[in-house]
């Protein structure tokens, strides 16, 4: 059965008021064009659904079955408006970021900060991940963007804004302190006990790179998961610990670490806000990700 659903609307509006006049004011039409459409109804479903009593109508008992399922679609359908227009508003909504354990510290933290002060309301999901499982949630639909660190293959359907440039360094403890104020060949390095990322990281896969085109292989002590976790076995002389320089700036101040030199120093990078062709950003995605751009110097 095909019926036009501004019907059903006015059925209820009847139903609430128990008044065809008062249904009539509040939807902004004439009483004749609430009569009719309840006609309409009635004829088309085979059945009364109102009875006229002294101050309006009530409904029939098949009336009442109906609207007791009528009253919660339409009233769900309001609830839904009215969620939807708070996120257009920004009062409520999602935003779905995919970051790693760096981007997440050193570039997107200060603007998540900001960003909640303006708008409470929003949720905001981070999925912590590498950077190419960042990538893989991007082309998924699982985020509305990611924050990633150089270097990356880049994709057709993946758009890549620098941000920030960062850094590599290797640093060391007390125990290596032979090697600091010398400049060293990146050769040395064989013979030194290296701390750095797992292999599947963006950073561990720059620095391999790097070093092979110079003809060094790594033969790292510890391969482990966070960059902050390196600092520390740097700290306790476990080895030579590569990080991206921020995350051991503070013991390099305190002078716990101190940074190896080298003949030809590492190259920059950078993080990138990484965006897809093919996935539509909420409204409070788009505000957090202007904010971003706001402050690029690029």
């Amino acid at each position: 059965m095909n019926i036009n659903l501004e019907y059903y609307r006015i059925f209820y509006y009847v139903a609430k008021m128990g008044s065809f006049t008062q249904a009539a004011e509040e939807l902004c039409v004439s009483q004749p064009a609430v009569s009719q459409a309840i006609k309409i109804l009635e004829s088309n479903l085979g059945s009364k659904l109102f009875i006229r009593i002294p101050k309006g109508v009530k409904l029939t008992p098949e009336g009442e079955v109906l609207f007791s399922y009528v009253q919660r679609g339409y009233e769900f359908i309001q609830i839904g408006e009215t969620k939807f227009r708070k996120m257009l508003d920004l009062e409520h909504g999602e935003i779905r970021i995919g970051a790693s354990d760096m981007t997440l510290k050193f570039y997107l933290l200060p603007y998540l900060e900001k960003f909640h002060e303006r708008f409470p309301g929003i949720k905001v999901i981070v999925t912590n991940a590498p950077t190419p499982d960042t990538i893989e949630h991007l082309k998924e639909g699982r985020i509305d963007f990611g924050i990633v660190s150089e270097p990356f293959e880049s994709k057709p359907d993946i758009n890549t804004i620098r941000v920030k440039e960062i850094q590599d360094t290797f640093v060391a403890g007390s125990m290596f302190k032979y090697l600091q104020g010398k400049r060293l060949e990146y050769k040395e390095l064989e013979k030194l006990p290296i701390i750095c990322l797992e292999r599947n990281t963006s950073s561990r896969r720059f620095i391999d790179a790097f070093l092979q085109s110079k003809g060094v292989i790594l033969g790292p002590e510890f391969e482990l998961a966070m960059s902050d976790i390196i600092v520390m076995f740097a700290q306790r002389n476990l080895g030579i610990g590569c990080v991206v320089k921020e995350f051991a700036k503070e013991a390099i101040e305190k002078g716990e670490l101190f940074e190896l030199e080298f003949v030809h120093q590492l190259p920059i990078r950078h993080f990138c806000i990484i965006t897809g062709n093919r996935n539509p950003m909420s409204k409070a995605a788009m505000e957090l990700f202007s904010m971003m751009n706001a402050d690029l110097n690029y």
